[in-house]
């Protein structure tokens, strides 16, 4: 399976966070700059950019004149809505053990609403895959994206499939998925939705509807993805401007 290994900074954030979640930092006060930096053998500016990724999720604050502490209800923060995760790792924050199973796949033509999104033309092929995220036997998320079959450089298999949508736009499109365009909203659970997540017609659920694009603002694939919203739970934290 193809993986991208964290930068040094990302490397930092999660050791100091993980610092914090073990308990390790007396009185809630996080070590200066320089201590940190001579502890973990990295530059202050390296823990100097992991500090503000950390401050930028809600985990610390920094308090003028007084230092950095750690931010305790921040901490409750499981699952953050503006970073791209894998949904294996947005489960896993949950507590949960997950599985995915790929529901299919099908190449098919694009049709007119798909191509203006990817801006591709309507004849155009696409690939669409399907896949169900499941913690033990009970379906939490269900996904459908939607790639451009032109984009793909690289023979794909079910196993392909199964990985998270960003590492198969790498290894076989030789694509970096830099961001998306999402709208969130609540919907009834079609027919459809309702017998693959195994909950009533018309339960609410909560749906991101996508698309991404490369650092370029060029649309690589369309998004949509259902949750449970008995199951799975996103909170920010929203700052005064």
């Amino acid at each position: 399976m193809f993986k991208r290994s964290p930068s040094l900074t990302e490397q930092i954030k999660l050791h100091i966070k993980q610092q914090i979640l073990d308990g390790e930092f007396e009185g809630d006060r996080i070590p200066s700059e320089p201590e940190l930096a001579n502890e973990l053998g990295v530059s202050r500016t390296t823990v100097r950019d992991a500090l503000s990724r950390l401050e930028s999720e809600g985990a610390i604050v920094r308090k003028q004149g007084m230092g950095t502490f750690i931010n305790r209800p921040g901490l409750q923060i499981r699952s953050r809505l503006e970073e791209i995760w894998s949904y294996e790792s947005v489960l896993e924050a949950h507590g949960y053990t997950p599985s995915v199973y790929v529901l299919g796949t099908e190449e098919k033509p694009a049709g007119a609403k798909i191509a203006k999104e990817l801006d591709i033309d309507e004849n155009d092929t696409v690939l669409v895959i399907e896949k169900l995220f499941v913690e033990d036997t009970t379906p939490v998320i269900l996904t459908c994206n939607t790639i451009p079959a032109s984009s793909i450089v690289k023979p794909y298999d079910e196993a392909a499939c199964s990985l998270p949508i960003y590492e198969f736009l790498e290894e076989h499109c030789q694509q970096q998925l830099s961001y998306y365009l999402s709208d969130i909203a609540p919907v009834s659970a079609s027919p459809e939705i309702a017998k693959k997540l195994e909950t009533p017609e018309k339960t609410a659920l909560l749906a991101l509807k996508e698309v991404g694009y490369d650092i370029n603002n060029h649309p690589l694939l369309k998004a949509a993805s259902y949750f449970r919203d008995d199951l799975i739970r996103f909170r920010l934290i929203r700052r005064r401007t």
